[in-house]
């Protein structure tokens, strides 16, 4: 596996190694008049270091002439190495508001493991059996270690301006697979760097949380109808390899999402909980790392059919169980 690539506009693609079956996570090194600006460093391990490391090496980049680290959100495989290359680098960081108050909140110790416990109490309300209650909780807790050290950031918001070289980005602001998540489009070049928002191959991960956006799934299908609304002629993602024909991938996530909800309303005739809909869904074979994201995954679609009407959540016992009113109409 080549370890970088570059591409028109000397925009280098460096594949990040992550310790998850995505196996590594696009970081992007801009070339800029004053130095360099990276985008998504990766997760803090030994092995991402390393690579950054190689890369640095053979481009002839002293760590000194990066001055931007750029997050397009908060999710640790992106977010979890920038404070330690803030540290080596001197660089500023940047990031969406919320992004930012949603990685302190979910991977900060001084949080006081808001998230973890609101997490594990929602899983365990939704079916998850008490063998894996305590897996989940360990699970969550390991990823301390990989977003620390937690930068210093300043903010960057939606239309907000801001340029590397030759290019002129525009930020545009994105959720339903993480909130505020941040994209960047120059439109005279016809780029944009996407994070996760758009995958090519693979389909994000779209989780509804607790206390956060009540309906992720229709913020998704929404942001992605206006992420297709830009004329793009490559599109650069944060998992997979640079892609174009932005519509026509949308609309095939598009479709995606509609098969999914039609399955899950038919495994919900008879009531059913969360955790028996992804096993059904997702199989019985997944890792607790799987378990957390289709879980999770199941209940964002299961929420989007109960606030249309498609759906009724009986919450008169433990666990929680959905049970069909209607049949699903794509909207």
């Amino acid at each position: 596996m080549s370890a970088y690539h570059i591409y028109e506009h000397g925009i280098v693609r460096v594949k990040v190694p992550v310790p998850f079956p995505l196996r590594w996570v696009n970081g992007y090194i801009l070339h800029d008049d004053e130095g360099y600006v990276i985008i998504d460093p990766g997760l803090h391990t030994e092995s991402s270091i390393q690579a950054w490391g190689m890369v640095w090496e053979e481009l002839q980049i002293a760590p000194q002439q990066i001055n931007k680290i750029i997050l397009t959100h908060h999710h640790p495989d992106h977010y979890g190495l920038a404070g330690w290359m803030q540290q080596r680098t001197g660089s500023e960081v940047y990031m969406s508001r919320t992004g930012h108050g949603l990685a302190q909140r979910m991977w900060s110790l001084h949080s006081g493991e808001w998230m973890t416990d609101a997490l594990c109490r929602m899983f365990a309300a939704h079916g998850l059996p008490q063998d894996k209650q305590e897996k989940m909780r360990e699970h969550l807790r390991s990823f301390y270690p990989l977003v620390s050290p937690h930068p210093e950031v300043r903010y960057l918001e939606e239309g907000e301006e801001w340029q590397a070289g030759s290019l002129h980005f525009q930020t545009i602001s994105v959720s339903g697979h993480a909130d505020q998540h941040l994209v960047f489009i120059d439109q005279e070049r016809k780029l944009m760097f996407c994070g996760d928002h758009v995958l090519p191959r693979i389909t994000p991960n779209i989780s509804y949380l607790p206390d956060e956006d009540a309906d992720p799934l229709h913020a998704y299908l929404t942001d992605l109808d206006k992420l297709a609304s830009y004329d793009v002629q490559i599109v650069f993602p944060g998992h997979r390899d640079p892609f174009t024909n932005l519509q026509a991938r949308a609309e095939e996530l598009r479709r995606h999402h509609v098969k999914r909800l039609l399955k899950m309303i038919d495994l919900v005739q008879s009531p059913a909980n969360v955790y028996d809909v992804c096993l059904a869904m997702f199989g019985e074979g997944l890792s607790i790392h799987q378990l957390r994201f289709a879980m999770s995954e199941t209940l964002a679609h299961l929420v989007y059919l109960r606030r249309r009407g498609y759906v009724h959540m009986d919450e008169t016992g433990l666990p929680y169980r959905f049970i069909k009113i209607r049949d699903y109409r794509t909207e």
